[in-house]
């Protein structure tokens, strides 16, 4: 099971080494390399490719008209040029991400707060690097301040958005197009329910579920075995509603596969698209939003908010943080807590009931032994 799980993890891992080389290293000065291979161990490649995006920007900034650099190209930066860098040169390039033109795409792009604080924090890891291998002799990134993330409120389904959703998915005319119906019913419903169904139901990440191989799903006890972030093995279980909606889109997987002369049994990959090659992250996302924008919901629904659905009914449940951040898979408890912990408000609501004063009521029955 190990093996072909890690198949996809192979692949994906292949394709960032063969981006960073591309689009990361070419745009940055050679001590950057140095970088990459000291973070290679405690890091993944997605994550070194991320931070290389994000040096990008940063070399971009210095290089450019309103950069300490400028008529210099991002790879002729030196060390000590770095070095001679201020606090207020890194204050100015965090002003600068509120408006400019991506040396990525090529777009305008105003970064968010939480854009910016993650940009940083890769100039910080660059930094605390150099400085920490004598390559420079002060952290000047240490002085300035990491930008304020304003929490975003967390959307969730409600019961009545999660009825319509399904009702969409188990409906043959779903969609006002003939046509569109007829293909969704014979190519694609019974893996949209099941990816739906699974999503909603175990909360997985949306990357995790197109990770997923057939030989993951074990349907004598339920369970599954995930690819976590950071390359972590997870194994989780699913209920009833899982299990039929996985066992009806495997018997029309299986169907699929024969009738394009494909021997179903060469085929790791559990979900497919209509090429019958693994699905994409986006593919998910976009069929996501084609059911999402039936139901004439208010809300922008994507796989996250099915993720972030799931882990507020298990909270409201369990009433068991430390539960939820385990499912989830979740490193940092307090990122559990800044999700869900705003379900508290139904603990708090529970509780009000708790405790009774007022005439006719006995109220030595409202505390436990005085205490």
């Amino acid at each position: 099971m190990d093996k072909k799980s890690s198949s996809y993890t192979v692949s994906r891992d292949q394709l960032y080494t063969d981006k960073l080389k591309t689009e990361v290293y070419p745009y940055l000065p050679p001590f950057c390399k140095d970088f990459f291979v000291g973070i290679n161990m405690n890091t993944t490649v997605l994550t070194r490719y991320n931070y290389g995006l994000d040096l990008r920007v940063f070399f971009y900034y210095l290089t450019g008209t309103d950069g300490p650099f400028y008529g210099k190209e991002p790879q002729d930066v030196a060390l000590a040029d770095v070095n001679r860098l201020t606090s207020r040169d890194i204050e100015r390039y965090l002003a600068f991400l509120g408006g400019y033109i991506s040396p990525i795409g090529k777009s305008y792009q105003q970064d968010s707060s939480a854009s910016k604080a993650r940009k940083f924090s890769s100039v910080r890891a660059l930094f605390r690097y150099l400085y920490n291998n004598e390559m420079i002799d002060q952290n000047v990134t240490l002085r300035v301040s990491m930008p304020k993330i304003r929490d975003k409120a967390i959307i969730r389904l409600d019961d009545s958005e999660i009825s319509d959703v399904f009702q969409c998915l188990s409906e043959e005319d779903s969609f006002g197009d003939t046509r569109q119906n007829t293909y969704n019913q014979n190519n694609t419903k019974a893996r949209d329910t099941a990816i739906i169904t699974l999503l909603l139901n175990t909360g997985i990440r949306v990357s995790e579920c197109v990770g997923l191989n057939v030989d993951d799903i074990n349907f004598k006890n339920r369970s599954f075995l995930v690819q976590r972030k950071g390359g972590k093995q997870a194994i989780l279980y699913f209920n009833e509603e899982v299990e039929q909606s996985l066992t009806d889109y495997l018997s029309f997987r299986e169907e699929s596969l024969r009738s394009k002369q494909i021997e179903p049994e060469t085929v790791d990959a559990l979900f497919l698209s209509t090429q019958m090659k693994r699905i994409s992250v986006r593919a998910v996302e976009i069929m996501v939003k084609k059911y999402a924008t039936q139901i004439n919901c208010l809300k922008k629904i994507t796989p996250h908010k099915l993720r972030s659905t799931y882990g507020t009914a298990l909270y409201r449940r369990t009433k068991d943080i430390y539960v939820v951040a385990e499912v989830l898979g979740h490193n940092d408890i307090n990122t559990t807590k800044k999700h869900y912990a705003a379900i508290s408000e139904d603990i708090v609501k529970e509780a009000s009931g708790k405790v009774k004063f007022g005439p006719g009521i006995d109220n030595a029955t409202t505390s436990d032994d005085n205490n």
